[in-house]
């Protein structure tokens, strides 16, 4: 087994303005009229698939903040064979998934016909940009190493 990695260096310090960047894009998709617990599902999902520790604790912790039921977290990873997601929920993490695993994928023309039933010309756009963002951040955050902070345990 492998020992855990250590950040190798801040980002955020080394070059702020792609940081400012990337945060700007997160503020926009925060007011942009997604569902934010769509948006964490979402990133969430796509951070699953790149291994991104740093994000799936930073996710975990948001949609448990925003109320989102535990059991959910736990199927995300099989959402395709779970009951518990909705129509656009699924549209949704469909799209992550081949959006994510572009190289793969090629995004068919089958499933944009089904995630367009789902949604608006608008929030297609937006959700695209929030999978875009998160798989950026996975990569900047895996590059160097981000480490998740690890809450003390609860008794």
């Amino acid at each position: 087994m492998t020992e855990p990695s250590k950040e190798r260096l801040s980002f955020a310090r080394a070059s702020p303005a792609p940081f400012q960047a990337f945060r700007q894009l997160d503020a926009y998709l925060s007011r942009c009229g997604l569902d934010p617990k769509l948006l964490d599902l979402v990133r969430l999902r796509a951070s699953g698939l790149n291994g991104c520790a740093y994000c799936l604790q930073m996710h975990s912790h948001d949609l448990l903040e925003r109320g989102e039921r535990i059991e959910r977290l736990f199927q995300l990873g099989a959402w395709a064979e779970s009951p518990v997601f909705s129509d656009r929920e699924r549209a949704a993490l469909e799209w992550t998934d081949a959006v994510t695993l572009v190289n793969v994928s090629r995004v068919p023309d089958e499933l944009y016909e089904r995630v367009r039933k789902q949604f608006t010309e608008k929030e297609l756009v937006d959700l695209t940009w929030a999978i875009v963002g998160i798989n950026g951040w996975n990569r900047v955050e895996i590059s160097f190493r981000g480490t998740p902070e690890i809450p003390p345990s609860s008794p």
